[in-house]
């Protein structure tokens, strides 16, 4: 081999390790993001949220079931 071919063999290496690591990186922080997300259910229809640990409640209660706090409204 050549002069010219041995160097684009390493270069086309080390391009391929750094996109390899891009995507590892990439993988990794929407891991992180997903993590992140909220415990909560997404759906809230019919339900009042507590103010004071977020449990969300039936729109009739006025009080939390979990924390025992008053509900808004």
């Amino acid at each position: 081999m050549d002069q010219t071919t041995t160097l684009g063999l390493i270069a086309a290496a080390v391009i391929g390790l750094a996109a390899i690591l891009l995507i590892l990186r990439r993988q990794r922080k929407g891991q992180e993001d997903a993590s992140m997300e909220s415990p909560f259910g997404v759906s809230t229809e019919g339900e009042k949220r507590c103010p004071s640990c977020g449990m969300g409640n039936l729109v009739t209660e006025a009080r939390c079931a979990s924390c025992g706090a008053k509900l808004p409204g």
